[in-house]
């Protein structure tokens, strides 16, 4: 298949997926991932698409979030470290809230599965977290679903759900970004999604962000949180020096978590 041909089949699957992986394209072409990549380039120069760590999204991204299903493809690995990081955040017996986004979904994939979870009870505005919590038979965790419109990301949002939300009260909100803007803060395509997730910032007394460092090179539309109402950013090493300063100075606390050996997960200390 020659280049043409192959750039043709990448926009096509952006068109329908909003998303794609290089690993996925090179499987599906019978090309290497080094060919992909050089497409993915050529396109990327000319406008069609953007380029993200490991595939590229479509340019209308600004206004329109991929499907959860496309988005929990991709950057694996790094969401699994914060994930597993971010469990140390979390005490048996806890009142938290997760909200929508594959990163707050492998985070809860992980706690369900370590001790922490015990007699906790979620909050939650996401479908797939509320039915893993449900098919976990063994465990004693209890889950509230906020109800809402469900969006692309397969989360509850709206009016109603910021009502139940605004009702409640947590120890901890764990909460996934769709872009990371400095100074400004977090945000999201989808302006009611941006809503609820301010709705839960509100009723939480600790409120921790899990980005990996990919979210900096997004953008999105609406702002739902700066950087003074979070306690607690989790990303990953991948994180340049630059970046990491800034938001180190923004931040109440940033975690750097480490995909290679999540036993060495640390602090980030960048000077």
């Amino acid at each position: 298949m020659i280049s043409s041909q192959r750039q043709h089949v990448i926009l096509s699957r952006l068109r329908t997926r909003g998303a794609v992986r290089i690993t996925a394209l090179s499987k599906e072409l019978g090309v290497s991932s080094m060919t992909i990549r050089r497409d993915i380039a050529d396109l990327a120069d000319k406008g069609l698409l953007k380029r993200v760590h490991g595939g590229a999204v479509t340019t209308s991204t600004l206004l329109a979030e991929p499907l959860f299903s496309v988005k929990s493809q991709m950057d694996v690995g790094l969401k699994d470290a914060i994930a597993r990081r971010a469990i140390d955040y979390v005490s048996p017996g806890d009142v938290i809230a997760i909200g929508g986004g594959t990163t707050a979904y492998i985070f809860a994939q992980h706690l369900l599965e370590s001790e922490n979870s015990s007699g906790v009870t979620i909050l939650t505005n996401s479908i797939p977290v509320a039915e893993l919590v449900q098919a976990m038979e063994n465990k004693d965790a209890e889950v509230i679903v906020t109800g809402g419109v469900l969006s692309r990301s397969n989360s509850l949002v709206g009016p109603i759900a910021d009502k139940v939300i605004s009702s409640l009260r947590v120890n901890t909100l764990f909460l996934g970004t769709h872009s990371v803007s400095m100074p400004r803060g977090f945000l999201t395509p989808n302006s009611l999604e941006s809503a609820t997730d301010a709705a839960l910032i509100n009723i939480a007394d600790r409120r921790i962000v899990l980005a990996d460092h990919t979210k900096w090179d997004n953008t999105s539309l609406s702002m739902f949180a700066s950087f003074d109402d979070i306690d607690v950013l989790i990303t990953d090493d991948g994180l340049s020096r630059e970046y990491a300063n800034q938001a180190k100075d923004l931040v109440k606390e940033l975690v750097l978590s480490s995909q290679g050996d999540t036993d060495k997960e640390r602090e980030l200390n960048y000077d």
